[in-house]
C-alpha cells in the first residue's frame, strides 16, 4: 500500500515537471497585459490563443447580427409597438403578439411576424393574423386569416420603415 502511495506521488511529480518544461505553465508578466477584459481578448486572439467568431456562416448565408442593427427587426418593433407583446425572440426569428382588440369585446386580433432572412424584401417576412371572435357567452371562435388587410398593411408598413432604417444606416456608415 505504501508502495503505491510513493510511486502515485512520484508519478504526479515527474509530470508537474514535463508539463512544466513543456511549456504548459507558463509564467505571464502582469505589466505587460492589457487591462479589461475586451482588451485581453483581443489579444489573445491576436496571438492565436483564443477563437474568433467574425466570419463563421451557417445555412447558407445567414447573418447574425444584433437585433438593434436589424433594420427588419427594429421597423417590426417599432410598427408593432402598440400590441402587447408574449414572445419577442431575435434568434428564433419571431414576434408574438397578444390578443388584442381595439374597442369591441366580441372579437380580437393575435399577429406573429417570422423572419426569414434578415434582407429587406417582402417574402422574407411571414405574417399571420388570428382572429378571436366571441359571443356574449364567452364562447369564442379562432380563426386564421387568410389574405388579410391587416397582414398585407403591416407587411407594407414593416419594409417601408426598414427601408427607411438601412439608409440611415448606410448614411451613418459614410460619414
Amino acid at each position: 500500500m505504501k508502495i503505491l502511495k510513493y510511486l502515485s506521488i512520484i508519478f504526479l511529480i515527474s509530470n508537474l515537471f514535463f508539463l512544466n518544461s513543456c511549456g504548459l505553465y507558463k509564467k505571464v508578466e502582469q505589466r505587460k497585459m492589457p487591462d479589461g477584459a475586451e482588451a485581453k481578448a483581443r489579444q489573445n486572439v491576436k496571438e492565436g490563443k483564443g477563437i474568433s467568431l467574425g466570419n463563421i456562416r451557417r445555412g447558407g448565408g445567414t447573418n447574425y447580427e444584433f437585433s438593434s442593427s436589424n433594420p427588419m427587426w427594429r421597423s417590426s418593433l417599432e410598427i408593432l409597438d402598440f400590441l402587447p407583446l408574449t414572445t419577442v425572440d431575435y434568434s428564433g426569428g419571431i414576434i408574438i403578439t397578444d390578443w388584442y382588440s381595439d374597442n369591441s369585446n366580441n372579437d380580437s386580433v393575435k399577429i406573429s411576424v417570422r423572419f426569414l432572412s434578415n434582407e429587406i424584401r417582402s417574402d422574407n417576412l411571414k405574417i399571420t393574423v388570428h382572429k378571436k371572435i366571441c359571443d356574449k357567452g364567452l364562447n369564442c371562435r379562432t380563426n386564421l386569416v387568410k389574405n388579410s388587410a391587416i397582414g398585407s398593411e403591416l407587411l407594407s408598413a414593416i419594409l417601408k420603415k426598414a427601408a427607411v432604417f438601412e439608409k440611415e444606416n448606410k448614411n451613418k456608415k459614410k460619414k
